[in-house]
């Protein structure tokens, strides 16, 4: 494996890799490295010649509540993790390497951003897409991956991908999850041993969700309040949302039908947790995310 640190050597190598038409599997992360990021490399190694991994700590996509100097990194592990999981390339780059200055182009991203968690986060997704504007660019993937347990962001990934004729595939790979359907997290850790115990149920109340529709049931707010109660009265947590749209439109549905995704957002004491689960009016469809 390589560690590239400037994004001219990083595009000397794509160009030098694409005329020998070879395919290319991206993963863009911000480091810190766990076992969901893996899944993703796991894939695109089965399905590319060529691996590119990029760790980059994303400064445009901290609002001012958020601290960018406290994001956990830890390169020497990630290295490691990346070679263990056949990485070809490690894209590294510094902020000054992405940013040598103030951008003459700003991107803003009108659609899929003022519900779920992008509500209480303006201009984040104008960051994601600036971001990923550029690594696009500087990788040329031929297929890029991102993970269903933040389905908002590909969402916003896949109108930025089409917006903007990106010739890029986007694969959304399904969440990785523990026994009890809890989602991976590296959050997990912070949650108190009661409320690990109580944090399953909010797979339990999706999954309780999906098999209501499959029933018949297509009232969004039916199903909302099937998930809210056990929630309440299952765990000792704060809702946050539980909200139903359209996907990846993120539209407000008045029945539920067609692709379509059920999100909650549940906070602990020291953690806040999210999760979802796409649905085909009955049928889930891609897994859980």
């Amino acid at each position: 494996m390589r560690v590239i640190t400037t994004i001219k050597d990083m595009q000397t190598e794509i160009i030098n890799l694409k005329a020998q038409s070879k395919s290319i599997g991206f993963v863009p992360t911000m480091g810190f490295l766990h076992e969901g990021h893996l899944t993703l490399l796991k894939r695109a190694r089965e399905e590319n010649d060529i691996v590119v991994l990029s760790i980059f700590v994303n400064p445009l996509q901290f609002g001012p509540t958020e601290d960018f100097s406290t994001y956990p990194r830890d390169f020497d592990r990630d290295q490691s993790l990346a070679e263990c999981e056949g990485v070809d390339f490690l894209f590294y780059p510094s902020v000054e390497e992405m940013y040598p200055h103030s951008s003459s182009v700003r991107i803003i991203v009108q659609e899929r951003t003022d519900v779920l968690c992008g509500k209480s986060r303006p201009g984040h997704f104008d960051g994601v897409a600036a971001v990923l504007t550029k690594l696009f660019n500087i990788v040329l993937p031929t297929r890029a991956y991102f993970g269903k347990k933040d389905a908002q962001q590909v969402a916003v990934i896949e109108g930025l991908i089409t917006d903007f004729n990106f010739p890029i595939e986007l694969i959304p790979v399904d969440i990785v999850r523990e026994e009890d359907g809890l989602a991976k997290s590296s959050r997990n850790v912070n949650l108190l041993p009661n409320e690990r115990r109580q944090a399953a149920v909010l797979f339990k109340s999706l999954a309780a969700a999906k098999e209501t529709i499959e029933g018949g049931e297509r009232n969004p707010r039916t199903i909302k309040n099937l998930i809210s109660n056990m929630i309440c009265s299952e765990t000792n947590g704060e809702i946050d949302y539980v909200e139903i749209y359209s996907y990846p439109q993120l539209k407000t549905l008045e029945n539920i039908d067609g692709t379509c995704i059920i999100a909650i957002a549940v906070k602990f004491s020291k953690v806040r947790l999210i999760d979802n689960i796409i649905l085909e009016v009955g049928q889930e469809i891609g897994g859980v995310k």
